[in-house]
């Protein structure tokens, strides 16, 4: 029987690394046998995924959900995409993001949709789509040094945060 390492997704800023929350996450992540989804830029996303790759051996993958950029016979990633931690890109054709992060054209549905659990790092429009999709979608969830009002009192240390992550997977995945 083929064993499923759980996947947990991390959201996050795409312009602000956040390295004091983001590497010792990575690094717990892959050292505990979980597989990292990103959505493949920069920011938390490459902060993490580095921390995540410089775990040797580990188990699981660092994998991006690249969004794409479509003319009328071309597509490409948009410049920056994949990260260059990211060990299994997952190309798409969809565009949109940020504020527009809940349309369906958005790859942050595949973000969301393929991740066990997810961690919220603080970020912008486009993670509080994501959020917003967790929400729907009905996802497990956790805030991690968020700073907003409303998830002040979600605030954890990573030793809290590490002892959460298995407990609040699905029972399949845990």
């Amino acid at each position: 029987m083929i064993r499923r390492l759980p996947i947990i997704g991390v959201m996050g800023s795409g312009k602000d690394g956040r390295e004091e929350l983001a590497r010792p996450l990575g690094h717990w992540l892959a050292k505990n046998g979980y597989h990292l989804l990103t959505g493949g830029g920069a920011g938390v996303m490459e902060a993490v995924a580095r921390a995540f790759t410089e775990v040797e051996p580990r188990e699981g993958l660092s994998i991006g959900i690249i969004p794409g950029l479509t003319g009328e016979e071309e597509w490409r990633p948009p410049a920056g995409y994949p990260n260059p931690c990211i060990e299994l890109p997952v190309y798409t054709h969809l565009p949109e993001s940020g504020r527009n992060g809940t349309h369906p054209l958005s790859r942050n549905h595949i973000n969301i949709l393929s991740s066990d659990l997810l961690v919220f790092l603080p970020g912008g429009a486009g993670t509080h789509s994501e959020l917003e999709l967790a929400r729907r979608y009905g996802k497990p969830y956790i805030y991690f040094g968020a700073t907003s009002t409303q998830a002040a009192h979600h605030a954890l240390s990573h030793e809290e945060l590490f002892r959460l992550i298995p407990k609040l997977l699905p029972p399949d995945n845990s």
